[in-house]
C-alpha cells in the first residue's frame, strides 16, 4: 500500500479561500479509496472551528530552527471523514484572521514546510510520496532535497507538486534561504531557485518534484507558453517530461442535488421542474421580481481581474438589456465590489450583487441559476462549472485552460453539449454567446436535454484519483 503525505495550506472544511481548499478535502478521500494510505497536513488556522478542534488530540511536540529561532511545531490529530488530518499548531504563525497576505507570508509558510518535515520524523510516519501544492508546501521539495543528503530518515521519499494557479509563486528576497530554510545560499542559482533576484519557491517545487501536475490537460500545455506560464514556462519547458495535466474532480456527495441539505427542495433528472421552485427562492431572498420563466444567470467567484470581471463591466448594461436577474456572490478587489454596487444600485429588480462568501448560499444559487457565466482570462481549472453541471445549470465560459476541458459547447446540428463556450477575451464573444444561449432557453424541449447531458456527466474524483494512482507509481517504479 502506498503511504502519501498530502501537504495543503488550506482544506475544506476546516480553512478555506478557494478551489485548493476543495481539492485538498476531497481528493485524499478519493485516493483512500483507492487503497492509498493517505494523511493530510495543514495548518491549525485561527479559522479552523472548535467543533474540529474539541475532536483533536495531541500526538507529539518538537521544534524547528528558523535562523536563530526555535519554533514549536504542536501536532494535532483528527480523524474526520475516513481521513487522518495532521495540524501543524503553533499560535505566532497561525492564530491570524488572515490565511494569506501577512508581512511575514514566506516565514510562515517555511515555518510549516519545516514543520511538516520535523513532524513526519517525529511521528515516524515515514511516507512513500509527500505531495506538496502551490508555492505554499513547494519549499518541502527543496528542504527534501537538502536533508535526504544529510538525514536517512528522508532518503527515498518522493515528492509529487500539483500547480493549482501558476500566477501565485512565492518570490521572496534571497536572506530567507539561510535565514528561514536554513539551506545553503548554493540553491541561489538558475537551476534551482534563484529567480532574477529573487527567490521563487514555486520554482524550487517544480525543479526537486519527482512528478509535477496541474489542474487540467489545457492548463499544463498552456503554461508551456509566455502568455500564461508567469515567465516560468523556460523552466515548466525543461522539466515537461515530469508535467501532468490531471482535471480537477469535485465532491459529489457534498454536490448532489438529491440529497443536499442547503437547498430549500432537492430534485434530480426525474424532476427537473423543481429547479424553478429553487430559482424563485432566490429570487425572494434576495429581493429580485418572482418569475419562474425569468432566465437567472449567476456567478459564484472570487471578484479578481482572473475571473473575467473587466468583461462583464463591459457589457452588462447590454446583458441586463436581454431580459435576465443577474445574481452575483463573491467577494474580491474593491474595484468589482463597488462596479457591482453601482449596478445593483441601477438595476435594483434585475441584478443582486452579495458582496460577501456564504458556502451553504453558494449551493442555492448553483441550483436554482440556469445559466452560470465564467468568462475567465485564464483558468487553470475551475471548480465552479464542475459544481454547476451538477445541477443541471448550464456554463457560459470561455474555451481556456479547466474550462475547455470540461464544458462542450452546444452544438446545433448534433445535439451535443452541456454548456456554451466563446474562444477570445472578448466582451462581445460574452455577450453574442449569451444571447445565443438565451435564445436556446426558451426551447424547452432542447434545454431539457443540455441540463440532462449536464446532470449525466461524471463530475467526481474517480478518473482522475485513478490518474494520480498511476504518477505515484510510476515514480516509485512499481
Amino acid at each position: 500500500m502506498i503511504k502519501v503525505a498530502f501537504v495543503a495550506s488550506e482544506a475544506a472544511p476546516f480553512a478555506k479561500t478557494g478551489g485548493l481548499a476543495d481539492v485538498a478535502g476531497s481528493l485524499p478521500k478519493a485516493l483512500k479509496k483507492k487503497n492509498v494510505n493517505i494523511s493530510v497536513y495543514l495548518p491549525l488556522h485561527a479559522k479552523v472551528a472548535s467543533t474540529y478542534r474539541e475532536q483533536m488530540t495531541l500526538v507529539g511536540k518538537t521544534s524547528v530552527q528558523l535562523g536563530w529561532r526555535t519554533q514549536y511545531v504542536g501536532i494535532m490529530h483528527l480523524h474526520y471523514d475516513t481521513i487522518d488530518y495532521y495540524f501543524i499548531d503553533n499560535e505566532f504563525y497561525f492564530k491570524r484572521h488572515l490565511l494569506y497576505g501577512n508581512g511575514d507570508d514566506a516565514e510562515r509558510y517555511i515555518f510549516f514546510s519545516k514543520a511538516v518535515l520535523a513532524a513526519i520524523k517525529h511521528m515516524l510516519k515515514k511516507p512513500d510520496i509527500i505531495h506538496t501544492n502551490d508555492w505554499h508546501t513547494a519549499a518541502i521539495n527543496t528542504l527534501l532535497d537538502h536533508y535526504q543528503k544529510y538525514d536517512a530518515f528522508y532518503k527515498d521519499i518522493k515528492t509529487v507538486f500539483t500547480i493549482h494557479n501558476l500566477r501565485y509563486q512565492g518570490t521572496f528576497d534571497p536572506y530567507i534561504l539561510d535565514d528561514f530554510m536554513g539551506i545553503p545560499m548554493t540553491y541561489f542559482n538558475d537551476d534551482a531557485l534563484k529567480f532574477y533576484e529573487n527567490v521563487n519557491l514555486l520554482k524550487g517545487g517544480i525543479v526537486f518534484a519527482d512528478a509535477v501536475t496541474t489542474v487540467s490537460k489545457s492548463y499544463a500545455k498552456e503554461i508551456t507558453f509566455p502568455y500564461f506560464g508567469e515567465n516560468l514556462e523556460g523552466v515548466i519547458q525543461k522539466y515537461a517530461d515530469k508535467l501532468y495535466g490531471i482535471v480537477n474532480g469535485i465532491d459529489t456527495e457534498l454536490y448532489d442535488p438529491k440529497s443536499d441539505p442547503n437547498l430549500p427542495i432537492n430534485f434530480d433528472m426525474r424532476c427537473l421542474k423543481r429547479k424553478k421552485d429553487i430559482k424563485m427562492y432566490l429570487q425572494e431572498k434576495y429581493g429580485l421580481p418572482l418569475d419562474p420563466d425569468v432566465p437567472v444567470v449567476a456567478m459564484v467567484t472570487r471578484l479578481v481581474d482572473m475571473k473575467g470581471l473587466d468583461l462583464v463591466a463591459f457589457v452588462l448594461d447590454e446583458m441586463l438589456s436581454l431580459g435576465i436577474q443577474f445574481i452575483v456572490l463573491g467577494t474580491g478587489d474593491k474595484t468589482y465590489e463597488d462596479m457591482l454596487k453601482d449596478f445593483h444600485y441601477r438595476y435594483p429588480d434585475q441584478l443582486s450583487a452579495r458582496i460577501y462568501f456564504d458556502q451553504y448560499e453558494s449551493h442555492a444559487i448553483y441550483a436554482g441559476a440556469d445559466i452560470f457565466i465564467m468568462p475567465s482570462l485564464f483558468e487553470p481549472c475551475g471548480l465552479s462549472q464542475l459544481i454547476a453541471l451538477q445541477y443541471g445549470t448550464l456554463p457560459l465560459v470561455r474555451q481556456i485552460g479547466g474550462l475547455k476541458d470540461t464544458v462542450i459547447p452546444y452544438n446545433k446540428y448534433t445535439g451535443e453539449g452541456n454548456g456554451f463556450g466563446f474562444l477570445n477575451y472578448n466582451a462581445h464573444e460574452l455577450l453574442f454567446t449569451l444571447k445565443e444561449a438565451l435564445d436556446l432557453y426558451h426551447d424547452h424541449k432542447t434545454w431539457t436535454a443540455l441540463m440532462k447531458n449536464a446532470m449525466k456527466a461524471d463530475h467526481s474524483w474517480k478518473k482522475s484519483s485513478e490518474e494520480y494512482l498511476v504518477i505515484y507509481r510510476k515514480i516509485l517504479g512499481i
